[in-house]
């Protein structure tokens, strides 16, 4: 993928901040889209761009209305996986990112699937192969490309050699804008750094 123009879909959360110090894209996307945390993902997304000079816009694209789940304040459907789960919500981000990246000039757009994150049917391989097939089909030329979809949280911060005051800066949480410490996101950012730092914060 040498030379490409690469933008990530920046939550502020732990995964994106780590591929945002270990890829350096030229473009950092965050997406405030009604869900609870949004201020802190910002905020998050600002601090980790400011610090490694990326490019970072913020899209607004509200759709609280028709959201599920702990990211929007509400109980998870029965179809729900998992507490956070919002129907539909990566193929919605991608596509808004999509929108922007084209606008930009960038040709990949990066994500912060893990291999973990497959029981969500929309951070798997196929998923992604799936919906470069619908880019394909359309103008731009953009790939999206996940690169850390084969490792675990732990893994991912140890590869990317991310230092810990950067990774520090991420914000995790599903239910809140400031760390909740109890929802599942929360207990990932905490476990995962006790494992890599020896320190759970």
């Amino acid at each position: 993928m040498a030379g490409l123009n690469r933008g990530l879909l920046l939550s502020g959360g732990m995964d994106s901040t780590a591929i945002a110090y270990w890829k350096r894209p030229e473009l950092a996307i965050t997406i405030d889209y009604g869900q609870r945390p949004a201020i802190g993902e910002i905020r998050a997304a600002k601090a980790v761009t400011d610090a490694l000079d990326i490019k970072h816009v913020v899209v607004i694209a509200n759709i609280a209305d028709i959201g599920s789940g702990d990211l929007a304040g509400r109980n998870a459907i029965d179809l729900a996986p998992a507490s956070e789960w919002w129907p539909y919500r990566n193929q919605f981000l991608l596509t808004v990112a999509a929108m922007k990246c084209i606008t930009e000039g960038i040709s990949e757009l990066m994500i912060g699937a893990l291999q973990t994150d497959g029981f969500h049917a929309d951070g798997t391989r196929e998923f992604i192969d799936q919906f470069n097939g619908l880019l394909g089909l359309q103008e731009g030329n953009l790939i999206v490309t996940a690169p850390a979809i084969g490792l675990n949280a732990q893994e991912l911060v140890t590869d990317s050699k991310i230092p810990e005051d950067i990774l520090a800066w991420s914000h995790s949480c599903h239910v809140s804008d400031l760390a909740c410490g109890f929802c599942r996101g929360c207990l990932k950012h905490y476990s995962t750094m006790d494992a890599v730092y020896g320190r759970p914060y």
